[in-house]
């Protein structure tokens, strides 16, 4: 699983401690066996922080630049003396599992994160996700379901999908009080990582939002159609949104932006992902309803979760177990998680959430044996 934007930061730092403090960066790079074709990419100053941000975004533009990256991390000797060697190492094995699944089936991937995380189901959902990134002509994705179905999981998904087909989700989390300003703010920030040669984006260029707001989204996806790294821009839990709320015609002019440019730059074009977004809310523009993609998603039962272990279990079964006992152990698998689903508080998450927590425990024990 591709490490979160916090992890980042604290690879950013560990470069910039350990190794790039030091007034011949470009040296020591090429000391640690960076190529010289890649270094020349790079925008290499005197402040370490800013060429060790440089750094990472350069080498997260593919699985081989991140694991290049956290091998040089974890040969660092300043590190290595350090408590936080451990957490790098940890950081460098989920990108190598990352790099060894990158040429199978990513689409029916079931455990993600390293081997820990769960991800029970949605077979609509994986094959939706199968078309919608082989079809240039698709460019939004909205996914619908009840409360509790696992809607806004879908962006654990996207993440692992995003590794290994090249591009980068960029969520942003409604609420009842989202205003578009907010939102396009939030997006915008996305894009201003560092390496890319831009300023910093304004996201309405005039004191006055409302008549600017067309624009400053045409200017957004104009940038994230010509950045460096493909994005996917993700609006979570839509159904929150406040009848009247802004954020609506936001929407509405993001989806009409991005099949603009698509229409004129192909898969470079950024996507748009509308997660909990029913067919009563708020159509999209009329030009958009050919290029949209649907996925209802739906609370799993037993039967997916018999399919999951059996799955899981026969990939990577203990040593002396045959096929007859890998299912035995499923089917104990299900009745256990399940069982805990039932009896745990859930403090407020969803019930797809203690499902895949409940799975994830159950994957813990079954590697143990």
């Amino acid at each position: 699983m591709p490490l979160r934007e916090t992890e980042w930061d604290v690879v950013t730092e560990w470069l910039a401690s350990y190794l790039l403090d030091t007034v011949e960066p470009h040296s020591a790079l090429l000391a640690y066996g960076f190529p010289q074709d890649f270094l020349g990419g790079l925008r290499l100053g005197q402040v370490s922080r800013d060429n060790a941000r440089a750094l990472v975004h350069a080498s997260r533009r593919d699985i081989g630049g991140q694991v290049r990256l956290l091998e040089v991390v974890t040969a660092l000797d300043r590190l290595a003396v350090r408590p936080e060697i451990g957490t790098a190492r940890e950081f460098l094995a989920r990108l190598r599992a990352d790099a060894a699944a990158h040429g199978g089936d990513v689409f029916r991937s079931c455990v993600l994160q390293g081997g820990c995380a769960a991800f029970i189901d949605r077979e609509d959902l994986r094959e939706t996700l199968r078309r919608f990134v082989a079809d240039p002509e698709k460019s939004v994705l909205l996914v619908d379901g009840e409360p509790d179905s696992g809607r806004s999981y879908t962006y654990v998904f996207l993440r692992h999908l995003g590794q290994h087909r090249g591009f980068r989700p960029a969520r942003v989390t409604l609420s009842r009080t989202s205003t578009a300003r907010q939102v396009l703010e939030r997006l915008a920030a996305f894009l201003d990582a560092p390496g890319a040669g831009q300023e910093p984006f304004d996201p309405t260029g005039l004191n006055d939002p409302l008549p600017s707001l067309e624009l400053a989204v045409h200017r957004m996806v104009a940038r994230a159609t010509t950045a460096d790294e493909r994005y996917w821009l993700v609006l979570d839990e839509c159904d929150r949104l406040d009848p009247h709320s802004d954020v609506w015609d936001l929407i509405g002019l993001l989806a009409l932006a991005v099949y603009e440019h698509a229409a004129l730059r192909g898969d470079r074009a950024p996507r748009l992902v509308l997660l909990g977004y029913g067919r009563a809310m708020r159509p999209l523009p009329y030009d958009v309803r050919t290029s949209q993609c649907w996925d209802i998603a739906r609370v799993a039962e037993p039967d997916d979760l018999r399919r999951f272990f059996r799955q899981v279990f026969r990939e990577a079964p203990p040593a002396a177990a045959g096929a007859q006992e890998t299912d035995e152990l499923a089917e104990v698998a299900v009745d256990e998680v399940l069982h805990a689903v039932r009896s745990r508080d859930g403090n407020g998450e969803s019930y797809m959430r203690r499902l895949c927590a409940a799975a994830e425990g159950a994957i813990r024990v079954y590697r143990s044996l």
